[in-house]
């Protein structure tokens, strides 16, 4: 049975394990099924950051749909504490890359929806909503609707509005893809903050190297597809850790090495993709 969460509890009550086994991932096509994912193996500790890294279309958002409940998979099992993920559920807390507000309510409104519809008293959530507002420098715009912010404070605002709800799981897709470049290196180093303030369990899709070895305690590298593990890597680096990281001799080489394998596999994407349009692979 899915866990379940009384109206008024967090819904993060410690531990946050997820163990996926044999994670296979089909659609329906004019030719028959399609693999996305293929026997997809991972364990992820209680508070662990693990970041997904693969080219694009390996199905790392897919993995991240099944383990959200969005998507059911083929085969394979996943859990989360022992029990089976079998849909949506308030102990898993998701951020996209598109900033997913309701434009009619404002910031604090916006944060505090979920303890409303858990039914937590209107003292308490608007309490709680802004003491996560203040986490991710947002104090003081708690009137203020999301078309009248930035595109970085919209998904600070996202990232309140899950953390409030206290998930054992944090499930990011590509959440800082669309942001400029000093912006991102502000969200790489929130999200740092909070996995350290709640020990709050992160997997972490992204397509950035550097960001996958910023923020993931480990990596798991994907295969072109249908995505498989290719190898898991424990980050050198042990945190907390922080952006002048890159000047060091660990971050330097676990690099070469895992982009030594995404060029593989980026080649064989390539490559897929040309069959697909029925496009010759270039000689050399």
């Amino acid at each position: 049975m899915m866990t379940k969460t009384l109206p008024g509890q967090p819904a993060g009550n410690g531990q946050g394990r997820i163990d996926a086994r044999n994670l296979t991932v089909q659609y329906p096509s004019p030719h028959g099924p399609v693999k996305a994912v293929d026997s997809f193996n991972l364990m992820v500790e209680p508070g662990e950051f693990v970041c997904l890294l693969g080219p694009s279309g390996c199905g790392k958002s897919t993995i991240l749909n099944v383990i959200a409940g969005f998507l059911r998979a083929s085969s394979g099992s996943v859990q989360l504490d022992g029990e089976p993920i079998v849909g949506a559920g308030q102990e898993r807390g998701v951020v996209f890359q598109r900033y997913v507000l309701f434009p009619w309510l404002n910031v604090l409104q916006n944060v505090e929806y979920g303890l409303k519809v858990r039914g937590v008293d209107k003292k308490t959530r608007q309490e709680k909503a802004r003491e996560y507002l203040q986490l991710v420098g947002l104090a003081g715009f708690e009137r203020k609707y999301p078309k009248q912010l930035s595109g970085g404070m919209q998904q600070r605002v996202g990232i309140a509005r899950v953390l409030v709800n206290q998930p054992k799981v944090m499930l990011m897709d590509e959440p800082f893809g669309a942001l400029d470049s000093q912006t991102r290196y502000m969200m790489q180093e929130l999200t740092l903050q909070v996995s350290r303030k709640d020990g709050t369990t992160i997997l972490f899709v992204t397509h950035d190297l550097d960001e996958a070895l910023l923020l993931g305690d480990r990596i798991c590298v994907i295969t072109a597809y249908p995505g498989r593990v290719k190898e898991i890597i424990t980050n050198p680096i042990a945190g907390p850790r922080t952006p002048d990281i890159v000047s060091r001799p660990e971050f330097v080489d676990t690099r070469r090495r895992i982009y030594e394998m995404l060029r593989d596999e980026i080649r064989l994407s390539f490559d897929q993709e040309a069959q697909k349009l029925g496009v010759q692979k270039m000689a050399g």
